[in-house]
């Protein structure tokens, strides 16, 4: 049988799972995954957790004790989280070391209501990565306006970060000229820079579920639905390839610095009538991450179809999609505000839900 997730790992795709619970801690189905189907990263996010917690028993005791000591729901959320996400890097640190230090990452984020606020932000990260206390941790900032400081920031004190929500390439621009500002002064505050890394994480289908959504109201199809979200992403490496490319990356990089990947983000595909591997298969090249939900990581495993490189040959029919996109009539950058701002409003949600299951599970509790 053909194992194509090793093939997938082999054309340089780092592959890590969208999905975290204490279900698959201890079970040992994050560890299975890890020996039988090259996982070698775990991201979260204010929607897996909130979906952790409200499925099964798994967090009562825990809740229980919580409880008993008096704690309020956002001390309760915050242990409870750091918990998880600490023993997800145990699980994962076999593959931290054996990659060098490059994967083997767990991700968990500040929370998406500081996503405007870049003082909190680097506040939270510092704690989150203080309190977690394990070198193969990423704390994920939203890649907001307001996020790029805090994500200059957060790498200058030496913190490694997941870039979250980034959708548009001028966005994706401001990312990584955060994160060289941040490692330019990690270096300057005596950091060393082989110990920081950082992921920019691009997201893809939801590009697509936009896009397609304006193509069928204005009738402009013509071809064009479920080609943006790719195209987008291919971009966003050819930008990546032409940013770290530069004198400036070149001497970071002689001090020790290792680049910022770039992650493809939401990959499961949102469209039933879309190949259900369509955002692994079309983007396929080396030094990326994808981060998949389970049901995509079986379907590639399954039937996957890993060519080798499908990104650098197609910058040209990258661009042409986005033109004929743009006569079209679709504005990409009304397309990316929208994305961005319905991102953080979709995790900011999804938190709100977390704290509430979490206050009435302390309640009930303590009756």
């Amino acid at each position: 049988m053909t194992d194509r997730l090793q093939q997938l790992s082999d054309a340089g795709v780092s592959i890590w799972l969208d999905d975290l619970s204490r279900e698959r801690l201890e079970t040992g189905n994050l560890a299975d995954l890890i020996k039988n189907q090259h996982v070698v990263g775990v991201t979260s996010n204010p929607s897996i957790f909130q979906a952790a917690l409200s499925e099964g028993e798994r967090y009562d005791p825990q809740i229980r004790e919580l409880a008993g000591q008096g704690a309020g729901t956002d001390h309760a959320v915050r242990v409870i989280t750091t918990d998880d996400v600490r023993d997800a890097c145990h699980v994962m640190r076999t593959a931290y070391d054996a990659s060098d230090t490059v994967d083997g990452r767990v991700s968990i984020e500040v929370s998406p209501g500081l996503a405007h606020d870049t003082a909190a932000t680097v506040k939270e990260a510092a704690e989150l990565w203080n309190t977690v206390g394990e070198p193969n941790l990423f704390i994920k900032i939203p890649g907001t306006a307001e996020g790029w400081p805090a994500i200059t920031e957060t790498l200058a004190n030496g913190i490694s970060v997941n870039v979250t929500l980034i959708f548009g390439l001028e966005q994706y621009h401001h990312v990584m000229e955060a994160f060289v500002a941040g490692l330019e002064q990690a270096r300057d505050n005596g950091h060393d820079l082989s110990g920081i890394h950082s992921v920019a994480s691009f997201f893809v289908s939801r590009v697509d579920t936009e896009i397609d959504k304006r193509l069928e109201a204005s009738g402009a199809d013509d071809g064009l639905k479920g080609r943006a979200g790719v195209a987008n992403a291919r971009l966003a490496f050819k930008a990546y390839e032409e940013f770290f490319a530069t004198d400036r990356w070149a001497a970071l990089e002689a001090a020790g610095a290792r680049r910022q990947r770039p992650l493809w983000a939401s990959t499961g595909v949102k469209n039933p009538a879309y190949k259900d591997t369509l955002y692994v298969d079309d983007l396929v090249v080396e030094n990326t991450v994808n981060t998949m939900p389970e049901k995509t990581l079986h379907a590639v495993a399954d039937h996957g179809e890993i060519k080798g490189d499908q990104v650098r040959p197609f910058y040209a029919d990258a661009e042409d999609t986005m033109r004929a996109l743009a006569d079209a009539g679709i504005d990409y950058d009304d397309v990316i505000e929208v994305l961005i701002r319905e991102g953080v409003e979709k995790f900011v949600k999804a938190w709100d839900e977390l704290l509430a299951s979490v206050t009435e599970a302390l309640e009930a509790a303590q009756k």
